[in-house]
């Protein structure tokens, strides 16, 4: 059973580092003009995906990631493929613009992470525990 202070003092640091780094997407976002939902869906297309996959990865609906990927494809950033697989699914993928704008994110998103007072071994160490934490 968890300490309840403990247990607060949890829920309330991991909520200031969700404020961070939902200020670090902002921050971005202003930099390469782009919404913070759009950082989101670039960080998160590392290869084709559905519409609701990458939903998922975003935790959010899927009509609200068809809105950004349709701002994206107006952007230039994506485009729609017919999905090798699945004759009812498209595949989002990125366009060569796509593929610089999403380097761009990334390196900024590095490059400011709350992450990076942390050593490489204490990062996969935290990665460790959320993931334990977080599993079913």
């Amino acid at each position: 059973m968890a300490d309840v202070e403990i247990d607060r003092d949890v829920c309330k640091l991991v909520h200031e580092f969700a404020r961070r780094l939902d200020v670090q997407v902002r921050r971005v976002g202003e930099e390469v003009g782009l919404t913070p939902a759009q950082v989101v869906a670039l960080r998160e297309l590392s290869e084709p995906i559905t519409a609701r996959e990458l939903a998922s990865r975003m935790s959010c609906e899927a009509s609200n990631a068809t809105f950004v990927i349709d701002r994206l494809e107006d952007q230039g950033l994506v485009r729609r493929r017919p999905h090798p697989t699945d004759r009812r699914a498209k595949e989002i993928v990125l366009t060569d613009a796509g593929v610089q704008a999403r380097s761009g994110v990334l390196e900024r998103l590095n490059r400011t992470s709350p992450l990076v007072s942390l050593d490489r071994d204490r990062q996969e160490s935290l990665v460790e525990l959320l993931r334990e934490l977080v599993s079913d």
